[in-house]
C-alpha cells in the first residue's frame, strides 16, 4: 500500500497524571477490598470540583438580586433577574457549574420580561456541602421551585436536566404544568455509571456495588431515572430538547433514544456547540424564547 494514501490517525491525548494516580489507587484498593474501593469511587463520583470562576461570571451576578432558599440544615444560594412580577423561569445548572453560568440565558430571558431564577445546587457555587447525588439535587430543585411560586418554564442543563426530568421534579402542583427545555441531558442512568467506570477503570465488582448502593438508598432501580425508558413520564406542558451532535460528554445517540421514546418531544439537534457552548449560543436562546411564549392569546402566564 502506498504510504501516502494511508490515513494517519491522531494519537489519543495523554492521560492526566492525576487520573493515572487515581486509577492506580483504586486498583490497589480493589485488590485489598472491593468495599474500600467502592467507598473511594463513590466519594469521587459524588464530589464536584469547585472550579475557579470565569471572568464573565462576576458580571452575571452583579445584575442579580441574591436570596436564599432553606434546604436541609442550610441555605441554597439563589439569584433573580428581571421584573419581580414577570412569569417565572427556573434555570437549573449542571455538574460542577453554578447559577452564574447562565449569564447569556438570564440576560435574554429577563430582557423579554421574565422573572429569571437560578441557584447553586448542593455542593456547588456558594451553596454549602462537599458531596451531592442526583436525588439530593432534585430535592434542591423542588425546594427552589416551591419557594419561588408557580413556574412558567424550566431550562435545565446536563446533570441538572437529568435531576429535573429523571426523578422527575413536580412543578406547580394543581397550577398548570411548566414548559420544559432540556440541554445536553444524559438519557441513560446506567450508561452514566458505565462511562464513569470506564474512565476510572473500575472493576465489575466495584461498579456492581455502586449500582446496588444507589438502588438501596433510593428504593428504585437505577434505570428508573433514565429518560430513554418508554414508560418514563415527565410532567410538562411541552418539552424541548437540544443536544449537540459533537457532544463529547453525553453521546448524541442518547438524545436520539430519548426522542424515540418521548411522544410529543420537540427534538432539535445542534452542530458544533459541544456540551457547554450550547448554554451561550444565540440561536439556542432565541429558539428557547420562542418556545416559552404563550401558544395563543388566551394563554396568559402568571
Amino acid at each position: 500500500m502506498n504510504p501516502a494514501l494511508t490515513t494517519v490517525l491522531p494519537s489519543p491525548p495523554p492521560v492526566p497524571a492525576a487520573l493515572r494516580r487515581l486509577r492506580l489507587g483504586l486498583r490497589l484498593l480493589s485488590a485489598v477490598s472491593t468495599k474500600l474501593a467502592f467507598r473511594a469511587a463513590w466519594r469521587v463520583f459524588t464530589t464536584p470540583r469547585r472550579l475557579p470562576p470565569k471572568k464573565w461570571e462576576a458580571a452575571t451576578l452583579a445584575t442579580a438580586r441574591p436570596f436564599q432558599v432553606p434546604f436541609g440544615p442550610g441555605q441554597l444560594a439563589a439569584y433573580e433577574w428581571g421584573p419581580a412580577a414577570g412569569p417565572a423561569i427556573l434555570l437549573v445548572h449542571g455538574w460542577e457549574h453554578r447559577a452564574s453560568f447562565w449569564g447569556a440565558f438570564a440576560t435574554a430571558l429577563s430582557a423579554a420580561g421574565y422573572r429569571v431564577i437560578a441557584f447553586d445546587g448542593p455542593a456547588h457555587g456558594a451553596s454549602p456541602g462537599r458531596r451531592t447525588t442526583l436525588p439530593e439535587f432534585g430535592a434542591a430543585i423542588q425546594a427552589v421551585a416551591e419557594a419561588v411560586g408557580p413556574v412558567w418554564g424550566v431550562v435545565a442543563h446536563s446533570f441538572g436536566a437529568a435531576a429535573t426530568a429523571g426523578l422527575p421534579v413536580r412543578f406547580n402542583q394543581d397550577q398548570g404544568l411548566p414548559r420544559l427545555v432540556l440541554l445536553s441531558v444524559p438519557g441513560s442512568t446506567p450508561a452514566v455509571f458505565e462511562r464513569f467506570a470506564e474512565l476510572l477503570q473500575l472493576s465489575a465488582s466495584v461498579t456492581h456495588r455502586m449500582l446496588a448502593f444507589v438502588e438501596q438508598q433510593g428504593g428504585r432501580r437505577v434505570e428508573s431515572f433514565s429518560l430513554t425508558r418508554p414508560d418514563h413520564a415527565v410532567p410538562a406542558h411541552r418539552a424541548l430538547l437540544f443536544h449537540d451532535r459533537a457532544d463529547d460528554t453525553i453521546p448524541f445517540a442518547e438524545a436520539e433514544a430519548i426522542a424515540r421514546h418521548w411522544p410529543g418531544l420537540d427534538f432539535r439537534p445542534t452542530i458544533g456547540l459541544g456540551h457547554n457552548r450550547i448554554l451561550r449560543d444565540a440561536a439556542v436562546i432565541e429558539q428557547t424564547l420562542a418556545f416559552l411564549r404563550p401558544e395563543n392569546s388566551a394563554e396568559r402566564p402568571e
